[in-house]
This record gives structure tokens, C-alpha cells and sequence, in this order.
């Protein structure tokens, strides 16, 4: 097997890392940190590294993930020695389950007209008691139940003067999405790097005693007004680019029809999870709304800017 150094100088043109170039300095530097600092575990080095070559997402937070992809197909190359992984004990690992409580309790149906409902407002979690709530109204309504969500996110509740009318949650999006990808025009590295700037309604739930025509469809109104601003109070960027999956052997997706978002195709219902681990599912629709007019042109260009130029 070639020597560490031999095998630096193969990587003389460096290496495209998940959309960024890392360069042959670059990689002399992991080579030295990683020397450096032997009791690092993997996740400590990924953060360590993330820090001082400014690798970072569009919130301003480190890309660990493509980090430790990069050390490992280096250590397969022959170039690094990483430390032993550590074990984590499964439990850690478990989403811990919520029971549910009197405060997320059926209410008395509300049957009326949008107009008779009054003004409905999003109110975004942004604390720890909120974050409870919406947590356990998710788990305990939704035929999905609760996840903890990762990376960015944002939490709404629907609220009106009567009180809690449903819950929405916007996290990342699909990493990889065959129909969306043609639509949009990327190649992989423009993907890679500008994936940040589109976001997933993952969750969108109107409570089951709730019953107003149109309130699905106005609530994605108000969202496509706010959410931009929302996500730059919390994470320091504006998203270009909502997307959403709809089960149709539950529903027609009949609210973002209404809301002017456009419908792209199907999912295959098939994916990678990670190498040699893929999932199978049922297909989904897959629906899309932009939030700015120019959105293909910066999805497809290196101009876009994360917390620092937001």
C-alpha cells in the first residue's frame, strides 16, 4: 500500500466532498489534525476539522455528516488512520415516547366557516413548554406520529381565539429526488451544495374536531407569506423552495392544489438509507411551491450565501 504522503500526492487536484472542493492543503491539514489529536473521537475530529476549514451549512452550523464521509474514504484510501468507532448503547439512540396528557385532550368539535372561525394565526415554537406541546399534539393526531426532527426545522401551531387548530412542521428536504432534481436543473454538486435552501413540510395536521372548509389551504397562504423571514429569524438564511409528499391512499393533497402548489409526479417509494441499507415504502405524491420568482437561477448557481450573507 502506498505511504500516507505517496497517497497525498495522488489527491494533487483534491477532491469533491458532497459538493465542495476540498483542496490538497486542505487535505495535509485534516492529515495533521488528525495526527495531532489521536484521542479525538470520529464526531469530535468532524467537528474539530468542520471548525477550521469553515465547512459549514447554510444556518452557519458544521457539516459533520459530510465530514465523516470524507474521513472515512480517506482511511479506505490509505491516507488517514481514524480512531476506533465508540459504541453508543441503543437506548440513547430511542426517541423517547410521549404519553399523552389531558392538556392535548379531544375538544369540543368546531364546525364552522372560515369566516366564522375568526382570524387563524401562526404561532412558531420557540420554547421549551411550546415544543412539549406541539411534540405531544403530533405524536398523539398525527397517523405519523412524532419524530424528532434534525438539522433546521421550524414548529407551527394553528391557533385561532378558540384555541389549538392543528400543527405544521417544516424540516429538510429529500436529498436526493429524481423528478424534483430534473425540475429544478441541478447537477449532483449544485444539489449537494444548495440543498439547504429548500425545506419539506413534513408535518401538517388539522386537529380531528376540527371541521372549516378552506382552513388547510389558508394556512399554506400564511406560510408561503412568512416562512422566509421565520426561517432567517432562526437560522439565518431564506429558503427559496418548499416541497411536500402526500400519501394518496389517504389524501389528494386537494389544499396545496388550492394553494397554487404544483404537482411533479410520484416518488418511486424506494431509497438509499445508507450504503447497503435501503428502505421501500408507498409512493407518494410530490408537491412543490417556490418562494421566489428566481429560484431555478439560484438553485442551479453558486450565489447563494448562508447565516453570514443572509
Amino acid at each position: 500500500m502506498k505511504g500516507a504522503n505517496a497517497m497525498l500526492e495522488s489527491f494533487s487536484e483534491g477532491i469533491i466532498q458532497c459538493g465542495r472542493k476540498i483542496t490538497i492543503e486542505e487535505l495535509a491539514e485534516i492529515k495533521e489534525t488528525i495526527e495531532l489529536f489521536p484521542n479525538l473521537s470520529r464526531n469530535e475530529l468532524a467537528e474539530t476539522l468542520c471548525e477550521n476549514l469553515q465547512w459549514l451549512t447554510a444556518s452557519g452550523g458544521h457539516k459533520k455528516d459530510a465530514c465523516l464521509k470524507l474521513l472515512t474514504k480517506l482511511e479506505r484510501e490509505g491516507m488517514v488512520k481514524l480512531p476506533e468507532k465508540r459504541k453508543i448503547h441503543m437506548d440513547a439512540q430511542r426517541s423517547k415516547a410521549i404519553s399523552p396528557t389531558s392538556r392535548t385532550a379531544p375538544q369540543s368539535d368546531i364546525a364552522c366557516s372560515l369566516k366564522e372561525l375568526g382570524p387563524v394565526k401562526l404561532q412558531v415554537c420557540n420554547d421549551r413548554e411550546s415544543t412539549g406541546l406541539w411534540n405531544e399534539y403530533v405524536s398523539r393526531y398525527h397517523y405519523l406520529g412524532y419524530k424528532k426532527p434534525f438539522g433546521t426545522f421550524l414548529r407551527y401551531f394553528i391557533m385561532c381565539d378558540r384555541g389549538v387548530l392543528g400543527c405544521l412542521l417544516f424540516a429538510g428536504a429529500a436529498k436526493a429526488l429524481g423528478v424534483r432534481d430534473k425540475w429544478i436543473g441541478w447537477g449532483d454538486n449544485q444539489r449537494l451544495r444548495n440543498l439547504g435552501w429548500v425545506i419539506n413540510n413534513t408535518r401538517f395536521l388539522i386537529l380531528k374536531w376540527v371541521h372549516v372548509k378552506n382552513l388547510a389551504s389558508h394556512v399554506l397562504g400564511q406560510v408561503q407569506r412568512r416562512i422566509r423571514e421565520d426561517w432567517y429569524l432562526r437560522w439565518g438564511y431564506r429558503p427559496v423552495l418548499m416541497e411536500t409528499f402526500v400519501d394518496p391512499e389517504r389524501y389528494s393533497g386537494s389544499c396545496y392544489k388550492a394553494s397554487n402548489w404544483e404537482y411533479l409526479g410520484m416518488t418511486t417509494g424506494e431509497g438509499l438509507v445508507r450504503k447497503g441499507k435501503r428502505y421501500s415504502t408507498t409512493p407518494k405524491m410530490i408537491f412543490v411551491r417556490p418562494l421566489v420568482k428566481d429560484f431555478r437561477s439560484l438553485l442551479c448557481s453558486d450565489q447563494l450565501k448562508g447565516r453570514v450573507e443572509a
